[in-house]
């Protein structure tokens, strides 16, 4: 209820435009925002005026929920004023939160980190025509600098039940509405209030019980303790501690049929990890990164599996110093583990970033990896891949140790204040006890970007000794060495009348080749796109592909036997077809197919997503893929269907389970967990998990684990 003095004397945002499915008038249904502060708040009003005789449309009440598939409500801040990093916190008509960071300006869908999690409170009430919000967000949980007399802001609209995307600030359809480029100011007559002391402490203590049939390891049970904590050395710059970390709760990974080459690449969700996540993350290109977190207490054991190494302490300093520096510096110590091969490691990784012109920035930095024997060394106990190779000494092959990998480079990302122009240039090399030439990696990206055309173009070079034993590289395992590129353009239609928003063609070309100029990959794609007013879209593709093998591989199973062999050559035809339903019913639907040719053989498939739900309190989803794959030499067909549901008692206590059956890789996981979040950032999880042959549904292993976390504010 607005009816305090601030909120009678603040100042409204209002007049809001539509961003999508048109920018070209005004929104059904208006909004207003307010703003004040006290000594400790930043406080945050909405009213959003609405059709309230239909329900406002939720998937649940569950925290950090997907922008797309609810209504919402939010604000967008850059504390800093430099239009590239900042914070969001979102809210449903049912008082369900949501928040994040933002980096990069906002630009692309994949600036915004929703894993980030914060200390905040709301309140929602819903009237007749219209719902109306209050936020109040302690200045201890953001950074900002108390020295800018200006945060750039602004307000976001989700009005998914009438499809409507609106903003406080004008922003052209073919751009993000929440982006840092168009924003308002929100002007301090004074500093911002010091947050003094700023220290908060989350410790968490942890019970499991697990067992491996598979292995043939009885029950064993176990007690653990450790403790994060978050120390503001001033407002913009955070120091994160962690002792002992402890992720159980974490959900799982959604597995995938990969059918490529390459290694699928996870996205990170430890929390340690994800604040100022971009300054040690985006150097490179999405498949030449230097640094990638996952590579820190997850290693494949000699059978492949991905197995967790215990990581004893952490530190990560990261952050803003003073207008145009930003720095970022962690370091974290893992245990040995002999059954791996392993000796203690530590990891750093120091950004230092540099904003130029109006919104770009420059970054320089160093990933070090360390591995600590103290020991004589033996072979056989130590022997990882990472850490022993054969080389030729002159007139025999001898095993070598290395101690180190560390990667040192330079990136220059560019944007634009106008938003049409954007990319990214970077040289990167690698050091280790193996290599002195061909360290190399190196990438050049610039897009342009219109109301009715849009051109993309790169170029990325790796060396042949390149080494990024903590990044993510994973055509490097194939090619040992490579150059690749694309080039994109697409164009918008944009109908007057009619059910179509927007649609439109696009044509890009892809390739690859290995250092003796040799292509291997290449790849011609031509497809469409149409998106309707009812939030419906529809996607269609035809590609032309091209491979030269330059090593052995099995399409069928990559660990299995090769059967097609080193110089190898294929060429085929594929057609792909997508369609997503209208995300606003009770009941939604998604599928993609594919159908052609596959080497010298065929494939067809098919997969997707079936959603019901039963707002605001049951949402149960089921994600399926099939693949039928025939070659020369056989067949095979792969299965992946996870059912999921959700339960959502209240916006503190969730439950939800996920069964994966896989039969690709002969497993059924099942995963439960409860969640009662009994005060803000504070849990308590009942997390289980057990794993089955999806042959005989035997019990492959389980685990058992009770957590709590409480965070507490000194």
């Amino acid at each position: 209820m607005l009816d305090e003095p601030d909120w009678l004397n603040a100042n409204v945002a209002t007049h809001f435009y539509m961003n999508s499915p048109v920018d070209t008038m005004a929104p059904t249904y208006q909004t207003e925002a307010r703003v004040t502060f006290d000594e400790h708040f930043f406080y945050v009003s909405f009213v959003c005026y609405d059709n309230m005789d239909k329900p406002n449309i939720v998937q649940s009440l569950r925290r950090d929920f997907d922008f797309m598939l609810n209504d919402n409500m939010g604000i967008y801040l850059d504390p800093y004023n430099d239009h590239t990093n900042g914070f969001y916190f979102l809210v449903s008509p049912y008082n369900v939160q949501t928040e994040g960071t933002i980096y990069g300006g906002g630009n692309f869908f994949d600036a915004y980190n929703n894993s980030w999690d914060n200390k905040w409170y709301s309140e929602v009430k819903r009237y007749p025509d219209k719902w109306v919000a209050e936020l109040a967000i302690p200045f201890k949980s953001i950074r900002y600098n108390n020295r800018v007399e200006n945060w750039n802001v602004t307000f976001l609209r989700h009005d998914l039940k009438h499809n409507q995307l609106s903003s406080w600030i004008a922003t052209p359809f073919q751009y993000n509405p929440a982006s840092f480029s168009y924003t308002g100011k929100l002007m301090w007559e004074q500093p911002p209030p010091h947050p003094g002391a700023n220290v908060s402490l989350i410790p968490y203590v942890a019970g499991a019980s697990s067992r491996d049939s598979e292995n043939g390891i009885a029950a064993t049970s176990s007690a653990t303790a450790g403790l994060d904590a978050k120390v503001a050395v001033t407002p913009a710059l955070n120091l994160d501690l962690t002792i002992n970390p402890d992720f159980s709760n974490v959900e799982v990974d959604r597995q995938v049929i990969n059918l490529t080459r390459f290694e699928y690449q996870f996205p990170e969700r430890r929390t340690f990890f994800l604040e100022n996540s971009d300054l040690f993350s985006t150097p490179g290109y999405p498949d030449t990164r230097p640094f990638f977190s996952r590579r820190i207490g997850l290693v494949r054991d000699a059978s492949g599996n991905l197995t967790k190494v215990p990581i004893a302490y952490g530190a990560r300093l990261s952050g803003k110093i003073g207008e145009n520096w930003r720095l970022g510096v962690m370091n974290l110590q893992t245990k040995k583990s002999e059954s791996l091969g392993l000796p203690d490691q530590n990891y750093t990784v120091a950004v230092v970033q540099r904003q130029i012109f109006s919104r770009s920035n420059i970054d320089f930095f160093v990933v070090n990896k360390q591995s600590l024997i103290r020991e004589t060394y033996d072979s056989t106990k130590f022997y990882h891949s990472d850490l022993v190779r054969k080389i030729w000494n002159g007139s025999d092959t001898v095993k070598k140790l290395n101690l180190y990998n560390r990667v040192i480079g330079a990136d220059f990302n560019l944007f634009t204040k106008s938003n049409r122009w954007n990319g990214d240039f970077y040289y990167h090399r690698s050091l280790d006890a193996f290599n002195t030439t061909g360290t190399y990696s190196y990438g050049g990206f610039l897009g342009y970007f219109t109301r009715y055309i849009s051109a993309l173009s790169s170029l990325s070079g790796v060396g042949k000794n390149y080494n990024a034993e903590v990044g993510f590289v994973p055509a490097q395992a194939v090619y040992g060495g490579f150059t690749g590129g694309f080039n994109r353009v697409e164009g918008k239609i944009y109908p007057k009348y009619g059910s179509i928003t927007s649609m439109g063609p696009g044509l890009e070309l892809d390739f690859t080749r290995i250092l003796s100029g040799t292509v291997t990959d290449r790849m011609w794609v031509a497809d469409y796109v149409i998106n309707f007013k009812n939030t419906a879209r529809l996607f269609g593709a035809a590609r032309r592909i091209f491979q030269l093998l330059p090593m052995s591989y099995n399409p069928i199973d990559p660990n299995g036997t090769a059967t097609f062999q080193t110089g190898q050559n294929f060429e085929w035809n594929e057609a792909n077809l997508q369609f997503s339903s209208d995300m606003r019913k009770i009941f939604t639907y998604s599928f993609n197919t594919s159908a052609g040719h596959y080497y010298d053989g065929t494939k067809y498939g098919i997969g997707g997503t079936i959603s019901y739900r039963y707002q605001p309190y049951v949402n149960v989803t089921v994600t399926y893929d099939y693949q039928n794959i025939k070659l020369s030499y056989g067949s095979a067909k792969f299965l992946l269907v996870s059912p999921r549901v959700d339960l959502t008692f209240t916006n503190k206590l969730f439950f939800t389970t996920i069964v994966q059956y896989n039969d690709r890789y002969n497993n059924v996981g099942l995963n439960t967990r409860l969640q009662w979040r009994f005060k803000p950032a504070s849990d308590f999880f009942i997390v289980y998990t057990e794993n089955y042959f999806s042959d005989s549904f035997a019990s492959r292993n389980r685990a058992l684990v009770l957590k709590l976390t409480y965070w507490l504010n000194l």
